[in-house]
């Protein structure tokens, strides 16, 4: 019998994750690993195999090899990946080559001391709720006997490259000579994380002028976190700016999302990288198809679906319900807030890679910067300014902020009326149709997490700040 004492393990909107030497242990990966290995074994086909693979954190690689040898131990065969790889790269080899799934270790965007296990389905996108739900029942029954012990006759691990088939792939998305025959000059920064020398190495077979930052391997990602978002852009925009390129280009900690860099030194957020995206699929490659969206993604999108005459989806926050609806319905493109975007023809799965490269052929197509883009959009759907805090606060006094919120009890908030509420995910008031502020309590940290949208940086920080003290009064 296993001793009761053990850490509780809460899978999130794609996984686990903890803090290295905390709750992030050997001994957590094995119970993870084993919990999806005995779902793989009951409900699966699990002659088909897993892939494992790593991102470029602490201990990744050694938590791989923990993870593939429960596996194994389970009877499952393995494809162990030979390097730190990106997470669209493990999922399209669990297409490529029809394995059950993938289990990948690593933490995204979080900052350096954290580590985790995200489970890919057959399908090579995020395990839907339902799945998950199956991965903690496999989990409690794990922990009620315990992993797997290791035999003689384990199943076996292979290790493999599993990124050249996958760069491969990516050529036939985009158009590469277009992008060099443009003659635009890009930065690129992998953030010392799993996408360093893939998107470089697609530029410069192709004849297109890079540079690459940040692409030594270094676990601590020094003086940033890797998450394509400010302050941590800073030495990208210097590098931009400074030395004449066209765009930069930043991709997480598993590069499975983006943030961009115009020539001017701006940051172009997801949201508005979406919003080109979908432009470019529809009016520049004729492309047609559903949209997606998360609650927390701006309402530009809205009005471009509108324009476009393509059906739109909201869903809740997270990848997985984006995937969902890419796996059932004709779905062009799929996009959420923290700048995870999938698109039609490669995987129902986020790819920072190969939106870069889209970006980059957007530029080739229109013979535009991202800041010319941005200001076309903003001419014709007027501004969309957007922003985020994530404020540290008790989860129960969180969790009463967003009832409040959602009961309809906050009436205005940085002078603006409230007009809607809307409780999809968290709480989201509007305030007419210019502007909204969603809060929402995360669900394994003591945070808040609040989102706002409106047509001024100025009127986004003012109704960010408004709500942070109404929160905080509520301490």
């Amino acid at each position: 019998m296993r001793s009761p004492a053990l850490d509780p393990i809460k899978f999130g909107t794609d996984g686990w994750r903890g803090v290295i030497g905390d709750d992030f242990s050997f001994a957590n990966v094995r119970r993870v690993a084993a919990a999806i290995a005995e779902y793989v074994r009951k409900e699966s086909a699990p002659a088909d195999g897993l892939v494992v693979g790593y991102d470029t954190r602490f201990l990744s690689e050694e938590c791989a090899q923990v993870a593939a040898e429960q596996v194994a131990a389970a009877g499952i065969p393995v494809f162990l990946a030979e390097r730190a790889t990106p997470t669209p790269a493990i999922s399209h080899a669990v297409v490529e080559r029809r394995t059950c799934g993938a289990i990948i270790i690593t933490a995204s965007h979080n900052p350096y001391r954290w580590n985790g296990v995200k489970f890919k389905a057959p399908y090579g996108g995020s395990a839907s709720p339902a799945i998950m739900r199956r991965l903690e029942a496999h989990l409690r029954a794990v922990d009620r006997r315990g992993p797997r012990a290791r035999r003689a006759k384990d199943a076996p691990i292979e290790k493999v490259d599993l990124v050249s088939s996958y760069l491969q792939k990516l050529k036939s998305l985009v158009h590469l000579d277009r992008i060099r025959d443009s003659g635009r000059r890009f930065v690129i920064d992998p953030m010392f994380g799993a996408g360093r020398g893939c998107l470089v190495r697609l530029l410069s077979e192709a004849g297109i002028p890079c540079r690459e930052i940040h692409s030594e391997h270094n676990p601590l990602f020094p003086g940033l976190n890797p998450e394509p978002i400010e302050p941590h852009v800073s030495e990208l925009r210097r590098a931009v700016f400074e030395s004449g390129y066209d765009a930069g280009f930043a991709t997480d900690g598993d590069a499975d999302r983006l943030g961009a860099i115009d020539r001017d030194g701006s940051l172009v957020d997801s949201h508005k990288i979406f919003s080109i995206l979908l432009k470019h699929l529809a009016e520049d490659l004729g492309m047609r198809g559903e949209v997606v969206k998360t609650f927390s993604t701006t309402q530009m999108i809205d009005k471009l679906a509108r324009k476009l005459d393509l059906p739109l989806h909201i869903t809740p926050i997270g990848f997985k319900y984006i995937c969902e609806l890419m796996l059932t319905r004709n779905v062009l493109i799929g996009g959420e807030e923290s700048g995870g975007i999938g698109i039609k023809g490669h995987l129902p799965e986020r790819d920072g890679i190969l939106n870069s490269l889209l970006l980059a052929e957007v530029m080739a197509d229109r013979g535009r910067t991202l800041g010319e883009l941005i200001k076309e959009l903003n001419e014709e759907f007027g501004p969309h300014e957007y922003g985020r805090v994530d404020l540290e606060i008790e989860r129960q006094i969180a969790n009463h902020v967003v009832r409040r919120v959602a009961e309809g009890k906050v009436k205005s908030v940085a002078g603006l009326k409230v007009t809607s509420t809307d409780d999809m995910d968290g709480a989201k008031m509007r305030f007419g149709d210019a502007a909204w502020l969603l809060v929402r309590a995360s669900g394994t940290e003591n945070i808040l997490r609040l989102y706002a949208e409106a047509p001024s940086r100025e009127q986004v920080k003012e109704l960010l700040d408004d709500m942070a003290t109404l929160a905080r009064k509520q301490a």
